[in-house]
């Protein structure tokens, strides 16, 4: 008499639960690797949609008081150091580049090069955020900082005023989201030097360059935005 209490769904069930067990880095309420990997992705695309908009609030403001004081503000972008701006631009596009790198090598399997390019894309980082500093400090020293000591020698300093708040305001902004991002990287080296990574699980590894993406594309908007108005004049 055959037996009736056959089930195949409860057979796969069950040799998937044991191969979770052999999972270390798969969580209990997911069914396997894939599931939770497309649930952590989409939840950073759900975060990445909500810095769009935060952003989104800077941009309009921007784009708003320019259409208002084109002259103004062509006139208050030219004060700024499009070398400087260049330079940190090419900075940005390669950690994107190793970024990507870096998540190549985590899936096939390089924890040597993996840690190699995650280390690669913090020091670019960090040049970033030194370059940008160093722009800080000559606003500073011209008292182009919005405040009591603002000072601009061109046309309707209140108006140029506008300019540089926004200026540090949305560079501002992205900084301390790269700040952030180098967190992120630091936290991967660690694991990465522990040997959490498999060529089965890095997602961590996709997420934090999904994140660092985004913070690049970001400056791909300002560097225009900021330092290219006007140019020609």
């Amino acid at each position: 008499m055959p037996d009736a209490a056959f089930d195949p769904r409860a057979v796969h069930g069950a040799q998937a639960q044991a191969a979770a067990l052999h999972e270390p880095a798969l969580k209990h309420h997911f069914d396997d690797l894939g599931q939770q990997k497309e649930a952590a992705t989409l939840g950073m695309w759900l975060f990445l949609a909500t810095e769009v908009l935060f952003f989104g609030g800077l941009f309009a403001a921007y784009f708003l008081y320019r259409v208002w004081y084109p002259e103004v503000f062509g006139e208050a972008s030219r004060t700024l150091d499009i070398t400087l701006g260049s330079v940190n631009t090419l900075v940005l596009i390669g950690s994107s580049l190793t970024m990507a790198l870096a998540v190549h090598a985590a899936a096939t399997g390089q924890r040597r090069l993996l840690m190699i390019f995650i280390a690669l894309t913090m020091l670019l980082g960090t040049v970033f955020l030194g370059v940008k500093a160093v722009e800080y400090y000559d606003k500073i020293v011209h008292h182009h900082v919005p405040g009591p000591s603002f000072h601009f020698e061109g046309p309707a300093p209140e108006r140029a005023q506008l300019f540089f708040s926004l200026y540090f305001a949305m560079t501002g902004l992205h900084a301390f989201h790269m700040v952030i991002g180098l967190g992120l990287m630091t936290v991967m080296l660690v694991m990465a030097w522990r040997g959490r990574f498999s060529e089965t699980w890095y997602t961590p590894v996709e997420m934090s360059g999904l994140y660092w993406h985004f913070v690049d594309i970001i400056w791909i908007f300002l560097f225009p935005l900021l330092y290219l108005v006007d140019r020609h004049s």
